[in-house]
């Protein structure tokens, strides 16, 4: 997008998008406006639209900025333009059938962002096997733990799932923690998913009880990390690799390579300003994520 004008329109996979309030701050202390948000996303598109192509998704909308009010948008019944691609819900809550955003292309990631979603929140599972996620995720989730002990976490999560012959892939959250995905190749159910990471993590938690926890209620965790293996649930969320995140300095959630897991590693160190620079020089180091998944069966029964 041009560096002037506030209202733009940008023809995109032959749909006409209007971007407006294009010099409107989003991130204060830098600056940063709501059109360098739609310049990353129109750079990362590549890299990050294979984590969002036929997912539903929940938009964490941001219209005034990290620091506006911010609400989850997961109903766009009448709301999105005709040639979004939505996936049908019943909401328990209030008995009404709703709908999804479904991300297809870089259109639809254009048109989430041009709404102030700052992060993308994608499904584990694609439309076409709703019931089938194409990966595991265990989320370490620090209170106010030292980021060395969350550095320390993810490498014993590594060593178990390597003597366990399970590939995992990293990233930084974007905001306090990091993300460990297993490829799953949508061969298991959430129920299968959540209960091969509660598995994995009550290993990780026997190894380092002073500082991590499985306990789901914040009051038995304090000061601990949190080993979550709950985001393993139909419908459950959580930022997509090369996410923008709505934390002050414009943090991404950033694959690493295992070897750069190590004291020293910052979250902030990732930003919608360098991104790229980094990923013209690695491509994607995250996406054996969607490729072949393990064997559950197999792996389990190495722990007897």
């Amino acid at each position: 997008l041009n560096p002037t004008d506030e209202r733009q329109v940008r023809t995109i996979n032959s749909h006409e998008l209007a971007f407006t309030n294009l010099s409107k701050i989003y991130w204060p202390v830098e600056k940063y406006t709501k059109r360098d948000l739609m310049n990353y996303y129109y750079q990362v598109a590549p890299f990050i639209l294979p984590y969002l192509k036929d997912r539903p998704q929940s938009l964490n909308r941001h219209p005034n900025g990290i620091n506006g009010k911010s609400f989850y948008q997961k109903d766009v019944s009448g709301k999105a333009p005709d040639w979004i691609q939505t996936f049908p819900y019943h909401s328990e809550a209030d008995n009404r059938d709703k709908e999804f955003l479904v991300c297809s292309d870089e259109s639809s990631l254009l048109y989430m962002a041009s709404l102030g979603t700052i992060e993308m929140n994608p499904w584990s599972s694609r439309i076409q096997a709703p019931d089938n996620p194409d990966w595991c995720i265990i989320d370490l989730d620090p209170d106010k733990n030292d980021f060395n002990q969350v550095i320390e976490t993810a490498n014993v999560t590594h060593r178990i799932l390597e003597e366990l012959k399970t590939p995992s892939y990293v990233k930084t959250s974007g905001s306090t923690g990091l993300h460990i995905y297993i490829p799953l190749g949508a061969r298991y159910s959430y129920e299968h998913s959540r209960e091969f990471a509660r598995v994995i993590v009550t290993l990780v938690n026997e190894q380092l009880p002073r500082f991590t926890s499985i306990e789901r209620p914040t009051a038995k965790r304090r000061g601990k990390i949190y080993l979550d293996f709950l985001q393993n649930r139909p419908g459950a969320t959580l930022a997509a690799p090369y996410s923008a995140r709505p934390k002050p300095a414009a943090p991404v959630s950033m694959p690493l390579d295992w070897t750069e897991v190590k004291k020293g590693l910052r979250i902030e160190q990732f930003t919608i300003k360098n991104a790229m620079n980094r990923l013209k020089k690695t491509g994607d180091i995250f996406k054996a994520v969607l490729g072949k998944g393990i064997d559950m069966q197999q792996i389990i029964s190495q722990l007897g």
